[in-house]
């Protein structure tokens, strides 16, 4: 909206006394002229006043749901500050800017100090988003895919690290960063159940390949729990497989390696969920519900779609 302050009160210009003709000045021609171009300076600056402080701008980037990282590479071991895909720009900029106008001016020293001196790299070892800061009022403002390489600045707050993109400093959950490159996504599923388990007829065909594969890839595990009479087991979307300990997270991990394959909405285990619409948080701990099986120690729960 354009400034108020532009704004021409009602009664700015005088009443205008009735002259005799004769006794009016004519207008020069300067005058006649330079009115319109005034005119129409004015309303350019309106106009560029308006289009800077739409409400989409500063949400351009926030909407996309994976939008393009600036200062990220793959292969090579050079990691730039400024290079990167163009169409994350615009956006992430408005957002960070309007986020830096609410830091100290100490705070932002402090900032642009690591951001210079950030010299380490680290590699996502999921999808992260990325945040504007470390506390829970920041904002998301894109994606960083799995695989990829970034400065860290070595500042880490509330479980998050700092890390530089498009020479801006930007928050990620820290415990998904590693200094190792992450393997290569794991080869797609594959071979049959053949510990004599299965799954009761009724379930959603998703839950019938969860099965398949888990079984297929550990064949140790021989207790699966699918129909009881609440929530999503109740419809036959969910499924629990009863593993525990380090096994546990193997089975975890591979069901969330290959969770586009079987359809799966989301797992628990451990105290912890990860979820498809919340991808780029990784792990979540959850509240304590009291009991190990509650809490889902002693089994890995999936629901589908």
């Amino acid at each position: 909206m354009a400034d108020p302050r532009h704004k021409r009160d009602t009664n700015a210009r005088p009443k205008n006394k009735t002259k005799n003709p004769s006794q009016q000045k004519k207008k020069h021609p300067v005058a006649l002229v330079a009115g319109p171009i005034a005119l129409t300076a004015t309303l350019a600056s309106v106009a560029v006043g308006v289009l800077a402080s739409t409400p989409g701008t500063q949400d351009m980037v926030a909407s996309n749901n994976r939008n393009a990282i600036g200062s990220l590479t793959r292969d090579d071991d050079s990691v730039s500050r400024s290079s990167g895909r163009s169409s994350y720009d615009t956006g992430r900029l408005a957002s960070l800017a309007s986020f830096q106008k609410k830091q100290t001016a100490a705070e932002l020293a402090a900032t642009r100090k690591a951001v210079r001196g950030a010299s380490e790299k680290r590699w996502a070892t999921a999808d992260l988003n990325l945040w504007t800061a470390a506390d829970d009022g920041a904002r998301n403002v894109g994606l960083l895919d799995s695989g990829e390489k970034v400065l860290i600045t070595g500042r880490t707050d509330s479980g998050r690290a700092e890390i530089v993109v498009k020479d801006e400093a930007l928050w990620v959950t820290a415990e998904y960063l590693s200094d190792e490159k992450p393997e290569e996504d794991p080869a797609g599923i594959g071979g049959s159940c053949t510990n004599g388990t299965s799954v009761p007829s009724g379930v959603s065909p998703n839950i019938v390949k969860v099965h398949e594969a888990v079984c297929a890839a550990f064949p140790d595990i021989t207790t699966y729990g699918t129909f009881r009479g609440d929530g999503e087991h109740s419809q036959g979307l969910a499924i629990d497989i009863m593993v525990s300990g380090a096994e546990g997270y193997e089975v975890r991990d591979f069901v969330r390696a290959h969770y586009a394959e079987l359809g799966v909405n989301y797992i628990i285990y451990s105290q912890q969920i990860w979820s498809v619409d919340r991808s780029g948080e990784g792990w979540r701990g959850m509240s304590d519900r009291g009991s190990t099986t509650a809490n889902h120690y002693d089994h890995v729960h999936v629901t589908t779609y």
